[in-house]
This record gives C-alpha cells, structure tokens and sequence, in this order.
C-alpha cells in the first residue's frame, strides 16, 4: 500500500521530534509521499524582514509579500532540509511543490466574509498523476510543500492538510492509497489535556455528534473534513495519529470511515 503522509507544523518546528520521525519513516518499508507544511518558520521570518503576519481562524492571510516569503519558507528552506535529511537516512527523497510538474493546479479562494488573499484552493480533476507516478515508479519519495500554482504564472499558499488529501485521492486512481495525518497528539482526543482519551474510530455519524458537543473543534474541523473528502475520493483508509506512531499498527491513532 501506499502512503501519504502529512506532517504537522509542530513537529516540523521541533528539531528532536521531526528527527525522530524521519527515522521512523525511513524504516518504513512501503512506498510513501510525504506532505509538509511550514510550522512558525514563515512566521518568525515574515517578522524578521518588518512584513506583519495576519491569521484568522488558524490560516495566514497571504498578501504578496507574505506568498513570497512562504514560497521561499516551504519550497525552499523547509523543504529541502527535509529533503535533505531524508538522504542521509537513504531515502531517495525528490522535493517538490505543486507548482513543479504542475502537480497541484488550484484556484484562487473566491468569495466568504474574509480575502485571504493568494490562497489556493486544489482542482482535484487537475492533479499531476503523471508527475508523481513518475516520481514513485522511479524510486524516488516524493516531499511535497504546500504551494501550488493556477496555471496562469500565479503561485498560492495552500493549505497542507488540503494538499495531502488531493495528492492521496489523485493517486488512488492507480495505488491503494493510505491517508496518514501525523502530528503532535496520538490523534482526535476527547480532551487534549487526558492521553488516555484517544478516540479510535470515527464516522460520519459520530463525527457530526462530536462537532455537536464541542469535542471536535477548531483546527481539527478541516483535518477531519478533509479525511472524510479523502474517503469519498476513492482513498483506502486515512487515520489520524501521533508522530511517533508512523510504524506502530494502524498507527495506534483515529481511524477515519464513512
């Protein structure tokens, strides 16, 4: 089976724990993508250059400036450090974005109560099969950053999450495809602060109970949501889980389902 696996920003920003992880990932066995995002590296960065970051809701307000800055953060200094790491632990990685073999062709967020400014949103009809199927028949590990492009020159942020669902539901057309959210909790608790309160399975029913309740809430909405898109899209399986449970089975977190 194939994975793609997206990692969280707080792992990203946590030099021990992304090690950690990448060491996992690379006695894996099994063919994988691997999806980042950036953590608070474009953040401190934007703040080191005097351009002032703008969040609502959780996601970054992209003016032109800000696009610049994270297309060098993501497809460039975080990516290819990961990239580079990978190597080290003989993993033929190839760092790309969405722009590259126009892998991720998306359009610009229109319309809602805020502009989020150069913000894509992904055309799943237009995903790069063949780039990435090249990619992987080739050997290669494909570590995808979060910026895809319109197709008319123009380049946007996309969210990491969104981006990790579209490259699984794309390539289940031709693997059987396995959706893996890593990050910094075992994976949907029923309250952050009790470990022991890991939920392990969730469906469409349960989920809209647990929204319902306030159990599900923030950040973790468009995580699920996504899941469930990945599951309508045709991929295999998507769990939830922890970083330092990549090579456990089942990965020791949330099983999503319809």
């Amino acid at each position: 089976m194939l994975k793609v696996i997206k990692i969280g920003g707080n792992v990203v920003d946590n030099p021990a724990k992304l090690s950690s992880f990448l060491d996992d990932l690379s006695r894996l066995g099994e063919p994988f993508v691997l999806v980042h995002g950036g953590g608070k590296i474009a953040t401190t960065i934007s703040k080191s250059l005097g351009i002032e970051t703008q969040m609502i809701d959780g996601r970054r307000v992209t003016d032109a400036q800000t696009l610049d800055v994270v297309t060098m953060v993501y497809a460039g200094l975080v990516n290819k450090k990961i990239v580079a790491a990978l190597q080290t632990r003989g993993v033929n990685a190839f760092g790309l974005c969405g722009a590259d073999g126009s892998l991720i062709v998306s359009e610009r967020r229109k319309g809602g109560a805020v502009d989020y400014g150069f913000v894509g949103d992904p055309l799943a009809d237009k995903f790069g099969v063949k780039t990435a199927s090249m990619l992987l028949d080739g050997g290669f590990v494909p570590v995808v950053a979060p910026i895809t492009h319109d197709g008319n020159g123009t380049l946007l942020n996309t969210n990491a999450d969104t981006v990790a669902r579209t490259v699984a539901v794309g390539l289940s057309s031709r693997y059987d495809v396995e959706l893996v959210y890593c990050f910094e909790l075992k994976g949907v608790m029923g309250s952050v602060d009790d470990p022991s309160s890991l939920i392990e399975h969730i469906d469409k029913g349960s989920y809209a109970r647990l929204r319902a309740d306030g159990v599900i809430s923030g950040g973790m909405i468009p995580k699920v949501d996504n899941a469930f898109d990945a599951i309508d899209g045709g991929v295999a399986s998507v769990v939830i889980c922890g970083c330092d449970a990549i090579r456990e089975p089942n990965h020791g977190g949330t099983l999503i389902t319809r």
